[in-house]
């Protein structure tokens, strides 16, 4: 694999140390208020590597910040609402089961807008990195039944918005460097963020959390920070959908993570989800992709 791609891999893995890192922080801290500190300490991270390539973005386009705003927002802001509406209204299993399906929205996105060719390789990866996702959350499934659709719509649509700003991303990458794109970005996903977790009444709420769950959130939002570099340098590298297909190391390290660090014993199906996952990623990337810009 390239460079592009171990950042993929990394970023993977990463939101999966992230998932197991919130559960210590979850009972105390509210989704969006999490979020938002989440993507707040990450920016601070990104910020005095960014004001060393500040140029890029000063000289840029009005319409081009805009842009780069909007994705940090849609990418953060609006997909987090989406996800936390969903599991409001159905079980978190079948919901990351239905989140799966990024990385082969992506596919049919990047298709259609001419900037990837589809293989069977690349569709048969990601359909099997699904398998593998599938595998890790049948278990937990029993008993779940749709009701309303409301829960269910919401995850696919924030699906959706991920891998329609993991295609749009590209551009803006190409032209400026990804530091201060990840940082400006960010910060327009915190402001966003920022009104979004209002109700929540997080200023009042922060002097509250215990050292456990600020430590948590201090972890979470460095590791995003590294993260979310991490993301867009291998988006800017890679094809959208060769880079996406790797958060299906997102349930697997959570699993192992969770046995290691929580107890949580990964069921017999995780080990069978494991293979079909390698698979699924050797075979999105056993070929040399040539994306189209």
């Amino acid at each position: 694999m390239n460079l592009a791609l171990w950042a993929a891999a990394a970023t993977g893995v990463q939101v999966g140390a992230a998932i197991v890192a919130s559960r210590f922080a979850v009972g105390e801290v509210p989704p969006l208020t999490l979020a938002m500190l989440r993507y707040a300490i990450g920016f601070a991270c990104l910020l005095p590597f960014a004001l060393r390539a500040r140029r890029a973005l000063i000289t840029a386009p009005a319409r081009d910040l805009a842009a780069m705003a909007a994705l940090g927002i849609g990418q953060f802001g609006v997909l987090i609402a989406l996800l936390n509406f969903g599991l409001q209204h159905m079980p978190a299993a079948p919901a990351a089961l239905l989140f799966s399906i990024f990385p082969l929205l992506t596919l049919a996105f990047a298709a259609a807008a001419g900037r990837e060719r589809a293989t069977w390789q690349l569709a048969g990866g990601v359909l099997l990195s699904i398998a593998g996702v599938a595998c890790t959350l049948l278990p937990r499934l029993h008993g779940w039944q749709a009701g309303g659709w409301w829960g269910e719509l919401a995850v696919l649509a924030a699906a959706a918005t991920g891998a329609l700003c993991s295609v749009l991303y590209r551009p803006y990458l190409q032209r400026y460097p990804v530091v201060p794109v990840s940082a400006f970005a960010m910060a327009a996903s915190v402001a966003a963020l920022a009104l979004l977790a209002l109700p929540e009444a997080w200023p009042t709420r922060v002097t509250t959390f215990s050292g456990t769950s600020w430590a948590a959130i201090v972890f979470i939002g460095l590791s995003s920070g590294i993260g979310y570099f991490w993301w867009l340098y291998a988006l800017k590298h890679e094809s959208p959908t060769r880079v996406t297909v790797f958060l299906a190391l997102n349930p697997v390290t959570a699993a192992l993570l969770g046995w290691a660090l929580l107890g949580e014993r990964p069921a017999p199906a995780s080990w069978a989800a494991l293979a079909l996952i390698a698979a699924g990623l050797w075979l999105a990337t056993r070929t040399p992709d040539n994306p189209r810009p």
